[in-house]
């Protein structure tokens, strides 16, 4: 008995080193793009259709678990844990054949399965695609915490939901908050939020932006990122710092938590291209600003003496990306919405243990030569690496900022690299699926070809690789 008892210990020992949820966007709330995960697959097939239909005929894969069909587009990054996947598309693929139409989709599948669960249906807005883009649906990617799951929805509005549906199918609300009923804010083409969850506390964008015109701002005045009581929904705490007012389209970037020289700190990309840093406790309803650093470089900012116009190719950009926060360092791009195009970017290090305007003396160092990015960054083993939005992979050194190497994907890159087991895997609009080596030396590992396009990051979790197409979600594993 004691001979079997160390045999199954040993056989069950590989499969759960390193093994672990992962629950939210960035994986912790560092928001560093970098898995745990081991053995994870270099190459797979992911198969094709059944003649007639369009589910996936398993038996035409390789190295692929399960797939889950979805809408027709996706955006939002997939979440797992207690055993269920959550991830955000539309309603394309009515699972309700009596709720047909647009709507934006929270989807909940068994994790063991890929066998649907639950969804929450969100109607969308009247005002189209000034707020709420047709047919997008949800875009933001959902945080679980416990046996709750908090989303912000296409209607800029925050839920809380229990992670296990009802009975029905549909989602369990337990209480919402709406952003622009109680904050007068209006959200540019889509919201886009991951709740950060610290404490009692929960952070939220607001996605507060221009209106159709691309230069009004309806609310200057409103606060880009609030503060919640997680259990109520109650506000408690919104920013001051006018970010707003200086914005210039809209704010999409999530908050990032940590502690820097045992500071707390809430960190968050502005829309006026400032990276900022909050005390996270409100005080008289305020979040306290410790520090703001600006990631647009002087040149992009001003020529000659006059202020470069917002939209031109070398000009000032906001951020989208997600500032990532990794030993006592803060790593962010700028860059410009999809709709925008290409354009000049910048990958910013920041020293986030000072105080006030930091631009000068908290910037550790800038690497230029990036186009725009919405890339989050990944960071690990002394290297940074970001995607930019002309579909390039750079790999640079996380000391000093030198590029180490660059891989051209070839094709428009909305989503971030993900980093585990040694690789980096990103998939780009042309539905290739890139993966490398996570090494200062470059190496192709090998590419995948979906048959759609890869808008959203890929994760990992208990020894699975999700990746979302803008129809499936695969569940990738070595067979």
């Amino acid at each position: 008995m004691k001979l079997l008892t160390v045999i199954l210990i040993i056989l069950a020992w590989p499969a759960s080193l390193g093994a672990a949820d992962w629950p939210q966007w960035g994986h912790d709330n560092s928001r560093n793009m970098v898995g745990n995960e081991k053995n994870l697959p270099d190459s797979f097939d992911p198969g094709k259709a059944k003649d007639g239909g369009d589910e996936i005929d398993l038996t035409t894969t390789k190295n692929v678990k399960w797939v889950a069909k979805l809408g027709s587009q996706t955006y939002g990054n997939p979440t797992v844990g207690g055993g269920r996947v959550f991830v955000g598309t539309n309603n394309d693929s009515p699972r309700n054949k009596a709720r047909t139409g647009d709507f934006g989709v929270l989807m909940c599948f068994d994790e063991a399965t890929g066998k649907f669960l639950w969804q929450l249906l969100v109607p969308k807005l009247a005002a189209g695609k000034n707020s709420d883009w047709e047919f997008v649906g949800l875009c933001c990617s959902p945080t679980i915490h416990g046996d709750r799951v908090y989303i912000v929805t296409n209607r800029c509005e925050v839920l809380c939901l229990t992670t296990k549906g009802t009975a029905a199918g549909d989602a369990d609300v337990i209480w919402r908050y709406d952003m622009r009923d109680e904050l007068g804010v209006f959200p540019h083409n889509m919201t886009s939020s991951s709740v950060l969850v610290v404490g009692d506390r929960l952070y939220v964008t607001t996605s507060n932006g221009v209106d159709w015109t691309n230069k009004h701002i309806p609310n200057p005045t409103a606060p880009a990122l609030i503060c919640l009581d997680k259990k109520t929904g109650q506000l408690i705490g919104q920013e001051r710092s006018g970010i707003c007012s200086r914005m210039f389209k809209s704010n999409w970037s999530s908050p990032t938590y940590g502690k820097v020289g045992g500071r707390e700190m809430v960190i968050f990309g502005g829309g006026d291209g400032f990276c900022y840093g909050f005390a996270p406790v409100p005080v008289d309803g305020g979040l306290q600003e410790l520090w703001r650093c600006d990631c647009n470089p002087a040149d992009r900012r001003w020529l000659n003496g006059k202020p470069i116009k917002y939209g031109s190719e070398k000009g000032p950009c906001e951020i989208i990306a997600t500032p990532v926060l990794k030993d006592g360092r803060v790593y962010v791009t700028i860059g410009q919405d999809p709709e925008s195009g290409e354009g000049s970017g910048a990958l910013v290090c920041i020293d986030p243990s000072q105080s006030g305007d930091i631009t000068k003396t908290g910037t550790c160092w800038t690497y230029p030569a990036i186009n725009r990015s919405i890339s989050t960054v990944s960071v690990e083993n002394g290297l940074v690496f970001v995607a930019d939005f002309s579909g390039i992979i750079h790999c640079i050194d996380a000391a000093d900022g030198k590029p180490l190497w660059t891989q051209d994907t070839e094709a428009k890159v909305w989503g971030s690299t993900l980093v585990s087991d040694g690789k980096v895997f990103l998939g780009n609009e042309s539905g290739v699926f890139t993966i490398m080596a996570a090494d200062r030396v470059k190496k192709v590992l090998g590419s995948v070809s979906f048959d759609g396009p890869v808008y959203s990051s890929a994760v990992t979790a208990n020894g699975v690789l999700y990746v979302t197409t803008d129809k499936y979600l695969y569940a990738l594993r070595k067979q």
